[in-house]
């Protein structure tokens, strides 16, 4: 049953954006068999996928990245602008590789590569979902020699022992939940810690501070 805001209960509600109708299509049929994820929704480009995030309110947006007009990277930046709350997955083919370090910076969760099979699509719906970051090593080299390149966003004596694990826990790609529990503390607590290493290093989601934490040595 739809509640006011015309979620369903249960499901991981998902939102498809691509500009290829055969592509759409083909993650539908990867997802209808899938009984806890309900697609919510479609977008041909990101202008329209903003608007329908908007609408619908999707906990995960599988995202391509070369759109025509408003393009997936455009569309991201405007989502965070937006406060939108949906993880961001791009979709996107091996030989545009290239753009998805621009797609991380900007606020993905992960990617995935469009021929992927079904159940790993599936597997990394839930992964985002349950607040995991999806990065490649090659991927995740690249993101970290760019940070390399720019100013420090903050320094680890900044933070406290606690937020110094919580980090350890991020970069380890654990969500709020299993971060909770394996420090025994509340979910709430947990999301406080977040709030204050992001702000603390002047890093705006969990991906920056993975990789800032791989970088200053707190994680592997």
């Amino acid at each position: 049953m739809a509640d006011s805001t015309g979620r369903s209960g249960g499901g991981i509600r998902v939102l498809l954006v691509d500009d290829h109708q055969v592509v759409r299509r083909g993650l539908r049929t990867f997802l209808e068999v899938q009984e806890d994820i309900e697609v919510v929704g479609e977008a041909s480009d990101g202008e329209e996928g903003i608007a329908r995030a908007e609408e619908l309110g999707p906990d995960v947006i599988l995202m391509d990245i070369k759109m025509p007009g408003t393009d997936g990277i455009e569309a991201l930046r405007r989502l965070r602008e937006l406060a939108n709350p949906a993880r961001v997955l791009i979709v996107t083919s091996f030989t545009e590789q290239r753009t998805v370090v621009p797609a991380l910076r900007a606020g993905a969760a992960g990617y995935v590569y469009k021929d992927i099979d079904p159940d790993a699509l599936a597997g990394a719906i839930r992964s985002v979902h349950a607040g995991h970051v999806l990065l490649q090593p090659e991927v995740a080299l690249a993101l970290l020699s760019q940070e390399d390149q720019g100013s420090p966003a903050g320094r680890p004596g900044s933070l406290t022992d606690r937020e110094r694990e919580v980090l350890g826990l991020i970069a380890d790609g654990r969500s709020n939940r299993e971060i909770a529990r394996a420090l025994v503390l509340s979910e709430k607590t947990v999301k406080t810690h977040v709030s204050n290493i992001l702000m603390k290093l002047d890093l705006s989601d969990r991906t920056q501070a993975a990789l800032w934490a791989v970088r200053h040595g707190i994680a592997e």
